[in-house]
């Protein structure tokens, strides 16, 4: 069932002439993938969170079939000096307790990975020969605990053989103790042990378990025995909670799949500071700290969809933090919070981060449905968008020192992208502000301000580059750019036909993505997944799912997976969180066209592409409700909407491909 939707996927891939990788990885169900040992060695470095702790695991086959791993530990509240956005602690260890026991007398031989699995831990299975003294399985699970600062690890030996494994674990327990002057809080504990040691017999067909855990400790924090039980049942039980609402069931098995692994990538990375819940990057680098674009902008939006609780709770805070710096001098806010909330980085000057917490403040007061909390970002909206306005150049677009890529890349004096938040910033606060009954000059004035934007973009933007009709996306720009695509996830589509052009011309696509800009060999997977939901909400669905397809086999499928990624070169394409949550914006705001237009209100403007006779998003938890979306196809241009909220039918319509319809819920 699941391999023959994967082969018409490719099939289709190939005869629209895109190249495709070839798979290291297959889905067993809608969040799991799992590899096979087909002979060959490969290596792989994931990421996983809980609340007080982040791991990398590079893991792998070796060219001897046996299994590796490294585990790279962050304690983001361990803090170190300087106190600065990468001051979090960070160790590597390659302590692996399977090493440390012996089996019969010996420690374990000729070791052969069967498969490894991830589904939101990482799961290995192998099996090993002693000769005539045994042979038996290993299974070895990691994860980070909930709320401890602990990787948790857990391994089961089988006994395969037809005689008894005599087993021995050491009793272990080593602490390091770190140099008290490099840390805020003076020295920390590193505890690495074992649980469950001693001498054990393993019949024919039994099995044993022990279980293990790599801890950090401030001073006065005690080394509690943890329960490995409950543990993995409290990481069990995020990943199902997560698995069990915002639910895509399309006729793609692989872009399910990578949309239920890219809920959990970007939920998972929220860290319980001295200043609340804080989401983070990650990618041993960015921890305990927030930004305006990949908090604020890219991933903050999408939590009010995905009905978990402490993900909104990070939004909320996050946007409070930057709201204390707004001030009557209309100097920027900081680009980024560090330190757990108590410092700030503007090493960019101002990179457009009003426009970016214009932008995502808004949409998430909207998508969320909570009055309260919508008030209280509603100063923040209010003085973003006014500092906005107040930094529109001659042209009447808005000037910023950088944006998000912070001067990697020239963007002049006024770039796309910050225009392009501040027009949509524009709308969404119009919404906003009449269905919380605010009726002050400004409010009034924010639909006509965004007509008035949308103008003077297209005068100062628009140009011929390398031959298409598109965007500069600063004054003087003759290169092609990934961002180009910006305008279209706001809507703004008067050049769309050759900006698409653009992005999927060989100058910018590769099989990674966009290049960021043409002639180079940098990608960051933020502009590819803004352009994939940009190209949907422009009405070009077939183009945007071939290539939607391709990126998808490839995070998920390929060398390197499940998640989206930073960029290449630079970070080696770590696991950045908020990307995540940009791959599931292509699915919500550009597969759906959802756009918030209310507290209880939204457009919707489905794509469904040619050979799909369906689309369903369910349990859907935004707009303070709980619905359903029900998209099916009628004929060759009409598919009917069903939504359906509390098991009310909300709207049923029959509609032409590409319309727009407007809903309104009840909420609960």
């Amino acid at each position: 069932m699941v391999r023959k939707p994967i082969a018409l996927s490719l099939l289709i891939l190939l005869c629209c002439g895109i190249s495709v990788a070839a798979n290291r990885w297959n889905i067993e169900n809608r969040q799991t993938i799992k590899w096979k040992n087909d002979g060959t060695s490969h290596s792989d470095h994931i990421e996983m969170a809980g609340k007080r702790v982040a791991c990398v695991l590079r893991y792998g086959i070796n060219p001897d079939g046996s299994f590796k791993i490294n585990k790279s530990m962050v304690w983001p509240m361990l803090r170190t000096l300087p106190d600065n956005t990468h001051a979090s602690l960070m160790r590597r260890f390659d302590w692996n307790p399977i090493d440390l026991i012996n089996i019969n007398g010996r420690s374990i031989e000729n070791e052969k990975v069967t498969d490894i699995t991830l589904d939101g831990m990482l799961t290995a299975n192998s099996t090993f020969d002693l000769g005539y003294k045994g042979k038996g399985a290993i299974k070895r699970v990691y994860f980070p605990s909930a709320d401890l600062p602990s990787l948790i690890e857990s391994y089961t030996i089988y006994n395969t053989g037809k005689s008894t494994l005599t087993v021995e674990i050491p009793q272990t327990k080593t602490v390091t103790k770190t140099d008290a002057k490099k840390g805020r809080d003076g020295s920390y504990d590193l505890v690495a042990s074992i649980v469950n040691s001693g001498s054990f017999n393993i019949a024919p067909g039994d099995s044993l378990s022990f279980q293990a855990s790599i801890t950090g400790l401030k001073k006065g924090e005690t080394d509690k025995n943890i329960d490995i039980k409950a543990e993995m049942a409290k990481r069990r039980s995020m990943l199902d909670n997560l698995a069990e609402n915002l639910i895509l069931t399309t006729p793609d098995d692989v872009i399910n799949t990578m949309f239920a692994f890219s809920k959990i990538r970007a939920s998972e990375s929220i860290y319980q500071t001295e200043g609340g819940p804080l989401h983070g990057p990650g990618g041993e680098s960015y921890y305990a700290a927030i930004w305006t674009n990949d908090q604020a902008e890219y991933v903050n939006p999408f939590f009010p969809y995905t009905g978990y609780e402490y993900g909104n709770e990070s939004a909320l805070n996050s946007y409070l933090h930057f709201a204390r710096f707004m001030n009557d001098e209309w100097k920027p806010i900081p680009s980024s919070i560090i330190a757990e909330g108590r410092d700030t980085w503007n090493g960019a000057g101002d990179r457009g981060d009003a426009a970016m917490l214009a932008y995502g403040a808004s949409r998430y007061a909207l998508a969320k449905g909570d009055r309260e909390e919508a008030l209280k970002l509603w100063p923040l909206i209010e003085w973003t968008l006014e500092y906005c306005k107040r930094n529109l150049n001659e042209g009447g677009v808005v000037a910023s020192d950088s944006d998000e890529l912070e001067g990697r890349f020239p963007s002049g004096d006024a770039n796309l992208c910050t225009s392009s938040l501040y027009y949509d910033a524009l709308l969404s606060a119009a919404y906003l502000a009449k269905d919380l009954g605010i009726k002050s000059k400004a409010a009034k004035s924010y639909v006509k301000e965004a007509k008035e934007l949308r103008k003077n973009m297209d005068k100062y933007f628009a140009a011929n580059v390398e031959g298409f009709d598109t965007y500069a996306y600063y004054k003087g720009n003759d290169i092609l750019r990934s961002w180009i695509c910006i305008p279209l996830t706001v809507g703004i589509n008067e050049r769309a036909k050759g900006t698409i052009d653009a992005l999927f011309s060989p100058r910018l696509w590769t099989e990674n993505g966009l290049l960021t800009q043409a002639g180079s060999e940098t990608f960051w997977d933020r502009s590819t997944l803004y352009a994939l939901r940009g190209v949907y909400a422009a009405g070009e669905t077939e183009r945007a799912t071939e290539y939607l397809k391709r990126y998808s086999q490839t995070r998920l499928l390929g060398d390197h997976v499940p998640y989206a990624i930073e960029a290449w070169p630079e970070g080696g394409q770590r696991h950045l969180s908020a990307e995540s949550g940009l791959y599931a914006r292509i699915i919500t705001e550009g597969l759906f066209g959802i756009r918030p237009t209310g507290l209880r209100s939204f457009s919707l403007t489905p794509r469904l592409p040619k050979g799909w006779d369906f689309i369903n998003l369910k349990n859907i938890r935004a707009f303070g409700s709980n619905f359903d979306i029900d998209i099916t196809r009628q004929g060759d241009n009409k598919a009917k909407i069903n939504i359906t909220e509390g098991g009310r039918t909300v709207a049923m319509k029959t509609i032409d491909l590409g319309q727009t319809i407007d809903v309104k819920l009840k909420g609960i």
